[in-house]
């Protein structure tokens, strides 16, 4: 049997779609430009089970004794993450152009928003060495790049899971370079559709020396001009 019974359309629209499924998770390439504006803010790219994510890194610091707090519900892979990327910063400090003596009576409070969701896992590494690189610097990262993968003690970018989510999440959020890890590569061309990657400007790297030159802003010079006698 047939059941016969008079079925009424129904029109979805912007408004209807917001009402169902709620407001845009997704971040707009205005809200990268205007996050990462400071100093001390990077932009990295998360894997979650719902697909790719924006995730923001934000490191400040304070007159303290030489302590470094973390927070936004992180996991223990990547606390340890952030401690290799301080590890590394300090290190390296005179290679990177930066005062020796930064850590010294100083503070450092590197924060993931979203501090409800647990996070874990090591591809953030590199975009918490660029946010502290950034602070330390007092160079704004690019507005426009995004960057997702792990360091080693020694600079090194190592490759990470989740490409495709990562990167149709930087897509989305107008995010117009990625820096992927050099091993990743071949995931890139395997598994990402060709018109995403028409629009995004790919930097493989493999040391996080490559990551510092593509994302922060170059210094400002403070060489003044003579006056004419």
């Amino acid at each position: 049997l047939i059941a016969e019974e008079k079925v009424t359309s129904v029109k979805v629209g912007v408004k209807e779609v917001a009402e169902y499924l709620g407001r845009p998770r997704y971040y707009g390439d205005e809200e990268l430009a205007n996050r990462t504006s400071v100093p001390g803010v990077a932009t990295g790219l998360a894997w979650t089970s719902t697909g790719g994510e924006i995730l923001f890194v934000e490191a400040t610091s304070m007159l303290g004794k030489k302590h470094f707090q973390l927070t936004g519900s992180l996991g223990e892979v990547m606390k340890e993450s952030a401690q290799a990327a301080l590890s590394y910063v300090r290190s390296k400090a005179d290679k990177l152009g930066l005062d020796l003596d930064f850590y010294n009576n100083q503070d450092i409070h590197l924060h993931v928003p979203a501090g409800a969701q647990p996070k874990d896992g090591p591809s953030a590494g590199v975009t918490m060495a660029t946010a502290l690189v950034s602070l330390i610097s007092g160079r704004p990262v690019k507005g426009n790049i995004s960057m997702t993968g792990e360091i080693t003690l020694r600079g090194q970018v190592l490759p990470v899971g989740g490409i495709k989510e990562k990167v149709l999440a930087a897509y989305r959020a107008g995010s117009t370079t990625v820096i992927l890890p050099k091993k990743n590569q071949a995931d890139l061309e395997e598994d990402i559709p060709q018109e995403v990657r028409d629009k995004i400007n790919f930097i493989f790297v493999e040391n996080i020396e490559e990551v510092l030159e593509a994302a922060l802003t170059k210094k400002k010079s403070t060489t003044r001009k003579k006056k004419a006698s």
